[in-house]
C-alpha cells in the first residue's frame, strides 16, 4: 500500500510568545517493510532555524526555533509512505519464551546491545511486581514466544477499556494498570512493562494506523490519530510488532514514525516556549490510502543498520 499522511498540529497561545524551540519526530522511518517516498514540513510562522538529524535510536528529527512575537504556531507534516505487510512466522514454531529471556543478558555484547537496552526500566515504564504477576499466565514453561505474546495481547484487549478521558500523558502506568482504562499509548507501555517483566526485550513504536469508517458512512477528515504499539524480540524472526489496543499483529495498515524505550523517547512534538499565559493544542491526522498498489524494489528490502546487529537465530 501507498499512504498519504497529513499531520497538523496547531498551538494557540493566550499571550504573546517571544521565543520557541521544538523537536519534531514526524518523518516516517525507512525500514525493510516501509519506505518514506516524500516528506515536507510547513511551519507558520516561518522558523528562523530549521535543521535535521537523527536521534540515538535512528529516528529522524527536525529542530526548529522561532524568534519574535507570535500567538499561534502551525506545524504540518505531509508524507507519502509505501508499506508492505511483514512475513510472520508460525506462532507455534517460534522458540520457547525462556530462550530469549536467557540468551539476551548473556549474549555477545555487540550483537545484543540494542536488545538489552529495551529490557530494563525506562523513564515511563518502571519494574512492578504486578506486571510480572499479570503476564505470568500467558508464559507457562516451554510455550512458544509468539503464542505467549499473542495470548497476553488478547487478555489485555479483553481486560482493559479504551477511554480517552481516563488518562493523560502524566498518568502513572501503575494507575492505568489498576483502573484498567486508557488509550493506545498506555496499553503499549503496559504491554512493554509486562514483556520486560518476563525478560523479553520490548520497545515502544510511535506511528499511525489507517482507520476505516463504518459501512455506508463517509470517511471523516482528521479521524485518524497518532497511534502506538509494541515491538518485541523473537530469536530467529527479529523484531515482531503487536498492537494491544486492537489485539492484532501489525501488518500493512500500520505506519512507523519511530521507536524508543517509551513515549518520552518518541513524542511527535515537544518544545519549550518563552512567554506568558496559557496555550491549547489541536491535532488532526489523516491517513489516506492511495488507489494504486505498490511493489518494493528488492534492493530496499535489506535490513537497515538499526536492525542488522540483532540476533536472527
Amino acid at each position: 500500500m501507498i499512504y498519504r499522511l497529513n499531520h497538523t498540529t496547531t498551538y494557540h497561545y493566550s499571550g504573546a510568545v517571544s521565543l520557541s524551540h521544538h523537536l519534531l519526530r514526524l518523518r516516517p522511518r525507512d525500514l525493510p517493510r516501509q519506505r518514506c517516498l516524500h516528506n515536507d514540513l510547513h511551519i507558520e510562522p516561518r522558523p528562523d532555524v530549521l535543521c535535521a538529524h537523527r536521534d540515538y535510536f535512528g529516528n529522524a528529527i527536525s529542530f526548529l526555533t522561532i524568534e519574535g512575537s507570535h500567538r499561534r504556531l502551525l506545524i504540518t507534516s505531509r508524507s507519502e509512505v509505501e508499506v508492505k505487510a511483514p512475513t510472520m512466522p508460525d506462532p507455534a514454531q517460534t522458540p520457547a519464551w525462556e530462550r530469549v529471556r536467557d540468551i539476551v543478558p548473556d549474549g555477545d555484547a555487540e550483537s545484543f546491545l540494542q536488545a538489552c537496552e529495551f529490557l530494563y526500566a525506562s523513564p515511563l515504564i518502571k519494574k512492578q511486581p504486578e506486571f510480572a504477576a499479570y503476564a505470568a499466565p500467558s508464559f507457562p514453561p516451554g510455550r512458544p514466544l509468539l503464542e505467549a505474546v499473542l495470548d497476553l495481547t488478547a487478555r489485555m484487549h479483553a481486560d482493559f477499556t479504551f477511554d480517552p478521558e481516563a488518562t493523560s500523558v502524566a498518568t502513572p502506568l501503575l494507575e492505568v494498570f489498576q483502573t484498567r482504562r486508557g488509550v493506545c499509548q498506555d496499553f503499549a507501555q503496559l504491554e512493554i512493562g509486562f514483556l520486560r517483566a518476563m525478560g523479553v526485550p520490548a520497545r515502544y513504536i510511535s506511528g499511525y494506523l489507517e482507520t476505516e469508517p463504518p459501512p455506508g458512512q463517509a470517511r471523516l477528515a482528521g479521524a485518524d490519530a497518532s497511534h502506538a504499539w509494541v515491538s518485541f524480540l523473537c530469536p530467529g524472526a527479529g523484531w515482531i510488532d503487536v498492537d494491544p489496543t486492537n489485539n492484532l499483529l501489525v501488518a500493512s495498515r500500520h505506519i512507523t514514525l519511530g521507536w524508543g524505550r517509551d513515549y518520552s523517547d518518541v513524542s511527535p512534538i515537544r518544545g519549550i516556549i518563552i512567554g506568558s499565559g496559557e496555550h491549547s493544542m489541536d491535532v488532526a491526522v489523516d491517513v489516506i490510502p492511495m488507489p494504486e498498489s505498490s511493489s518494493f524494489d528488492s534492493a530496499l528490502m535489506t535490513d537497515r543498520p538499526e536492525d542488522s546487529a540483532l540476533p536472527k537465530s
